[in-house]
């Protein structure tokens, strides 16, 4: 090798060394000052302890069981042994089905009738047709005179169904 090369390799050894020492002492981050900004952030709250409060009335006990009827309301006592309760508890209740129409203005006119007569008329829409209903009434036998006297006045042959809600 020429001594020229070599001169020039120590050369550049030499100053890779000297980078290499006196590069951390110039970007040690010395001369670098943080901002320091004040928090938008509020102190926690105080949390407050609160005291249980005993109640001054006895809770109501658990009633699971149908109370009994009182003796001082007889009248609805019996009217309702009348009637009578299926196995849901829902009185039963019964309305006679008069006519079934495809076209509600013939229903319409037809519980208009009925109406004028002095007798409860309803009607249900049910699919195509329109039902109209006569009742509920809760004793079967009264409504079982009343369709007699349906087909004597009106000369509908009604069926007797139990009454429903839907």
């Amino acid at each position: 090798m020429d001594l020229k090369v070599k001169k020039q390799l120590i050369g550049a050894l030499a100053l890779i060394f000297i980078v290499m020492v006196f590069f951390p002492l110039f970007f040690a981050g010395d001369g670098y000052r943080e901002r320091h900004l004040s928090s938008i952030i509020p102190e926690q709250p105080v949390t407050e302890t609160f005291q249980s409060i005993k109640p001054l009335l006895k809770p109501l006990p658990e009633t699971k069981a149908l109370a009994a009827p009182s003796v001082s309301n007889s009248s609805a006592v019996n009217k309702g042994a009348a009637a009578g309760l299926d196995q849901q508890g829902v009185p039963v209740a019964w309305t006679l089905q008069l006519a079934s129409f495809k076209d509600s203005a013939n229903a319409r006119a037809l519980r208009k009738q009925l109406l004028k007569a002095g007798h409860k008329v309803y009607s249900r829409k049910t699919g195509a047709l329109v039902k109209v209903y006569v009742g509920p009434e809760m004793n079967k036998q009264r409504l079982q005179a009343l369709k007699k006297g349906l087909k004597e006045d009106f000369g509908l042959d009604g069926l007797l169904v139990r009454f429903t809600t839907q």
